[in-house]
């Protein structure tokens, strides 16, 4: 540490101040941990320079409150970027165990944290944001399943404990950045929880709010009645968001590369999942056309079987009229004693036009209805053949774009040799850097060797002058 401080000069105030500055920012040894784009970057210390910058007259000290919110605001970007690439990467349902994810909860935890009243109960003081989350189920009556399913949990005893097993349904429903944005819109109800400088209460909130929506990507299936959520430290590590700020400059350009094509390829694979999605909806409406189709087919059968059935009666019945109107012409030649018998067969005869009657009603309704199904069928069979076509027209999409994911994996799978060549020329010149030190350690103690030589053929050339005189 103190070759830090320069010997040549006195040391005035700014440079203390500067070198304590310094000094306060050293983690890890002889690094410091700056923010460079999206990452936390490791720098050694001696490539810090220590020169003083003309300092702005008149300028405040920034609040740390403020600091804290952006401190914040950059872990849960960094976290949730951190999540999103490595689940899809990973390309399968996350559960409890994943290293990434247990990381997110932690980040949320304190910055839901950031800010919060301390309230006095009965047992002592409370500081939990469980009650600022409660008021999601008032606001949004939806909401009400997830607060009812953690007070149902039974291992859960304290209100940290609620608080985080409702962040995690809440991420299964991928619906935690519609909560967040529902509790972070209504800062009045909000402000009975969280100082005014909160985290919750500023601008930073609705960036995370924001943040949390590219969330609903990522499939999560958590176990929550093995955890001991009540239990837990919510410690967040660093070292997953640290990457070395020495090399970043010299892969930037085909670092660049490659993450543009897995971004294509994500993007692609993406599509052919919405698209394989709406094939297999379409599929499942042909087949339940089609159901619907036989179904209409077979009632369409039986109202031909009913019509000819009902033909069949009509013929009868007219058949029966006329048999008896020539019975009853029959009759009016007989004498006055058959007058009986002719107003029986008279009675049998308005019976039996009645019911011819009505006969001719319903067939008239059979053929009404049996008219409506063939038109249904002709709609129904022109609504598959359309749906036929959009299904050919997606199949050949689907084939084009798989051809497309092909030609990407090419592409990422010439990257990473250019990538592997790359690795292997520095490896080569890290080796010829280090015969060069060799070679120049060799010349310097050659170089002693000589100058020892010199010293001692002048001691001796001196010797001899002397004894010449």
């Amino acid at each position: 540490m103190s070759d830090l401080t320069p010997q040549s000069e006195t040391p005035t105030p700014t440079t203390d101040k500067i070198t304590q500055a310094a000094r306060e920012t050293i983690y890890l040894c002889n690094f410091r941990v700056s923010v460079d784009g999206e990452w936390l970057c490791l720098r050694e210390l001696n490539d810090i320079s220590l020169t003083p910058d003309p300092e702005p007259a008149h300028e405040d000290p920034k609040d740390p409150i403020a600091i804290e919110r952006l401190n914040l605001m950059n872990m849960a970007k960094l976290s949730i970027k951190g999540l999103i690439e490595s689940a899809l990467n990973l390309g399968r349902t996350l559960d409890s165990d994943y290293a990434p994810l247990q990381q997110f909860f932690v980040v949320m935890e304190h910055c839901l944290k950031h800010g919060l009243k301390t309230k006095k109960t009965f047992l002592g003081q409370n500081k939990s944001f469980w009650g600022a989350l409660e008021l999601v189920e008032k606001l949004t009556p939806e909401a009400g399943e997830i607060t009812a399913s953690v007070k149902d949990l039974p291992g859960l005893k304290t209100p940290l404990g609620r608080g985080r097993a409702w962040l995690r349904l809440a991420l299964m429903q991928k619906k935690l950045s519609d909560y967040m944005k529902t509790i972070i819109n209504r800062k009045d109800l909000l402000s009975e929880f969280y100082e005014p400088n909160a985290l919750m209460m500023e601008e930073e909130g609705a960036v995370i709010a924001g943040l949390l929506v590219g969330l609903n990507v990522i499939d999560a299936n958590l176990c929550m009645k093995g955890e001991d959520l009540d239990s837990q430290v919510g410690v967040i590590d660093f070292s997953m968001y640290l990457k070395d700020g020495g090399h970043s400059s010299k892969s930037a350009e085909g670092d660049g590369q490659i993450t543009a094509i897995l971004d294509q390829k994500n993007y692609v694979e993406e599509l052919n999942r919405h698209l394989s999605a709406s094939v297999n909806n379409l599929q499942a409406k042909v087949d339940a056309l089609e159901k619907s189709n036989t179904k209409l087919t077979e009632e369409l059968a039986v109202a031909n079987n009913r019509i000819i059935t009902l033909q069949e009666d009509v013929e009868r019945v007219k058949e029966e009229s006329s048999y008896q109107l020539e019975s009853r012409k029959a009759l009016r030649s007989d004498s006055a004693a058959d007058g009986q018998a002719l107003g029986e067969t008279r009675k049998q005869l308005k019976e039996e036009t009645l019911l011819r009657l009505d006969v001719e009603k319903e067939l008239e309704v059979q053929i009404g209805m049996k008219q409506e199904m063939e038109l249904s069928m002709k709609m129904l069979e022109k609504d598959i053949c359309e749906k036929q076509d959009a299904l050919v027209e997606l199949r050949q999409q689907l084939e084009d774009l798989r051809a497309i994911n092909q030609q990407l994996g090419h592409k990422s799978q010439s990257v990473d040799a250019s990538s592997k060549q790359k690795s292997e020329v520095i490896t080569r010149l890290e080796e010829k850097i280090n015969q060069m030190s060799g070679t120049v350690k060799q010349l310097e103690t050659s170089e002693k060797h000589l100058v020892k030589q010199a010293r001692n053929l002048n001691s001796a050339a001196g010797k001899l002058l002397q004894l010449q005189q």
